[in-house]
């Protein structure tokens, strides 16, 4: 579990490719390793990969087909900045929300408009996670926890504040960039508990 609280912005230093996977290797940045151990989990814009190697500046990590097919990994380049957070322990402040690392979905940003110090940005969201996403409700975008403030059918606004415009990779959007989405667990949790609440059809 993570808090959407991102910690670092790393990049992608290499990526070695299979016949459905990759491996990637990322250099990490200001991330503090000292406590990072093999095995452990870091959320890669949003996307939880297990630590398989520490060269020492980064992480390597394996890709499954599934995620690639899932999340906007497989759309990245040499290069590329990657959103950072290590799993929280007990001790962890929660600032941000719940998060698993568990995307739900790619998104794609619409617009960014520059209003004073902040921005604001609409992502448009796939037609089937509409339904999660809440005006004042909680949404994980490529790792980050952020307030959505308005709705609009799948799409919805983001004000972003200045802290997390220069610490995220929020300012290399453009318009079209893809975003993995990850919906408020608890609102997954309460759709499956009202299923079973329901009478089958006789």
């Amino acid at each position: 579990m993570f808090t959407g609280l991102i910690q670092a912005v790393g990049r992608i230093a290499q990526i070695d490719e299979g016949e459905q996977d990759i491996r990637l290797r990322i250099e990490t940045g200001k991330l503090p390793l000292a406590d990072v151990a093999l095995g452990d989990s870091i959320a890669t814009s949003g996307v939880c990969l297990t630590v398989t190697e520490l060269p020492g500046d980064g992480y390597w990590a394996d890709v499954s087909p599934e995620t690639l097919s899932l999340t906007s990994l497989g759309t990245k380049s040499k290069g590329d900045p990657v959103n950072l957070e290590t799993s929280l322990t007990l001790s962890t402040p929660l600032g941000g929300h719940l998060v698993s690392g568990h995307v739900d979905g790619v998104g794609q940003i619409e617009e960014i408009i520059e209003d004073a110090r902040f921005w604001r940005v609409k992502v448009a969201a796939p037609e089937n996670l509409a339904r999660y996403i809440a005006m004042k409700g909680s949404i994980c975008v490529d790792g980050t926890s952020l307030t959505v403030n308005q709705v609009y059918g799948a799409s919805f606004g983001l004000t972003i504040i200045p802290q997390t415009w220069e610490e995220t990779v929020f300012s290399d959007y453009e318009v079209g960039s893809p975003v993995n989405l990850e919906v408020d667990v608890i609102a997954r949790y309460l759709e499956r508990l009202s299923q079973f609440g329901q009478r089958e059809p006789e």
